[in-house]
């Protein structure tokens, strides 16, 4: 690897990941993990069918969430369906700590994938699987996308106002929280592997669905100790108060947060309504609550009689919790992202150079590098097939086969 920006450095350095799957939530786990310094060799077709490279955003025929989502990867290409591609991919294994995979479950095992062939091709690989709805149950072979996990795990009931129907938000959510929850997989596998390190490999059955009711996890307790089925309601939380959206009088929108009774109080404050915080409806979380449709009354004209740029900088000065709801032109603007390069510049071939979020979190010790964007199909193909001691014969005939 002579690109200095697939150099490799950070936690998760000498971690070798082979990343077979399509789309987004399961390559997405495997670029957090090449953010923190995994080495991830992305698989795909030679055909460059992945569907990802069509997925919008994409500027010419150019695919813009491919160079961001597969960022930091080399990139090879490699039919496993064709007997000889299934040879290939059993001869690069043991190269590798973690195949990475998403397809429906019995997949794998109709190429001739199952978990014994490629566990006996390298006896120690982790094998993280990522599907919709886990490698059992009665879902277990169904499709799967963002929009079904947040619609079955309850997500998608909390979202819009009462009155109107359910909602998704227009950016897959489900598959980015699955994503998480991939690298977090395979963080927790290679612990595990330094501490037991002649243990034998494993299968990791990731189910996205689970990994969304993980986050909603006090609504099961809620329903059988209380009875109540948490349901939409705007952008009012329904377990502290004040929490919502407010509009300022130049029609921003901001965010304000009061819960607790010390901030309540600084809010009170800041409106020049002090008394406020001793009245007897607005003296406890759960009376707030009570009179929540009151209290945000209050707020919502208190914010509506100032600019944006009144309203923030009285909220600064009384140290009341807020922010403008953003739209991504003013993140870009963020004085606070700027000042931590929370959003990186990465060198790419076609374009020059794409913003994309930094890496997250930040270690002490290790600098932060820069990620290349994704890779072209079959980019390092030389580079990564040239150990197995291919020929340049052997690779041209492999690539007029459409092997690779």
């Amino acid at each position: 690897m002579n690109d200095p920006s697939l150099s490799r450095t950070g936690p998760l350095a000498g971690v070798r990941i082979l990343d077979m799957a399509t789309v987004v939530a399961a390559p997405m786990a495997a670029t957090l993990c090449a953010d923190l310094g995994a080495d991830v060799v992305k698989l795909e077709l030679p055909d460059g069918s992945d569907s990802l490279r069509s997925l919008a955003p994409v500027k010419d025929e150019h695919s813009l969430h491919w160079k961001v989502t597969n960022r930091g990867k080399r990139g090879i290409s490699l039919d496993v369906r064709k007997p000889e591609g299934r040879d290939l991919l059993l001869r690069l294994l043991p190269q590798f700590d973690v195949l990475v995979e998403n397809f429906r479950v019995g997949t794998m095992d109709r190429w001739g994938l199952d978990i014994e062939a490629l566990q006996r091709a390298n006896p120690r690989l982790m094998v993280l699987r990522l599907t919709g709805f886990g490698q059992t149950g009665p879902y277990a072979a169904r499709p799967g996308f963002a929009r079904i996990f947040e619609a079955m795990s309850g997500l998608a009931h909390l979202t819009g106002e009462a009155d109107r129907p359910p909602q998704h938000m227009n950016f897959p959510l489900g598959d980015a929280v699955a994503a998480v929850f991939g690298a977090f997989s395979i963080a927790a596998a290679m612990v595990e592997r330094r501490s037991l390190p002649d243990a034998p490999g494993q299968e990791i059955d990731l189910s996205a669905t689970e990994a969304l009711l993980r986050l909603l996890e006090t609504l099961p307790v809620e329903w059988e100790q209380l009875a109540v089925a948490r349901g939409r309601a705007g952008s009012r939380a329904t377990y502290t108060a004040p929490s919502n959206l407010y509009r300022s009088a130049d029609d921003a929108w901001v965010t304000v947060v009061g819960s607790s009774a010390a901030i309540f109080r600084r809010l009170c404050e800041a409106m020049g309504r002090p008394e406020l915080a001793d009245e007897p409806r607005f003296a406890t979380n759960p009376l707030r609550l009570q009179h929540v449709d009151e209290l945000d009354g209050l707020i919502e004209a208190w914010c509506r009689s100032l600019s944006f740029d009144a309203l923030s900088a009285t909220l600064q000065r009384f140290e009341v919790p807020f922010s403008k709801v953003n739209s991504i032109e003013d993140v870009l603007k963020e004085p606070q992202f700027q000042a931590r390069q929370a959003i990186v510049r990465m060198p790419d071939p076609d374009l020059g150079a794409l913003p994309a979020p930094c890496a997250v979190p930040r270690f002490s010790g290790h600098p932060s590098v820069v990620p290349r964007s994704g890779p072209g199909v079959g980019e390092h193909n030389a580079e990564v097939f040239g150990p197995l001691g291919l020929s340049p014969a052997e690779l041209a005939r492999l690539r007029e086969a459409r092997v690779i």
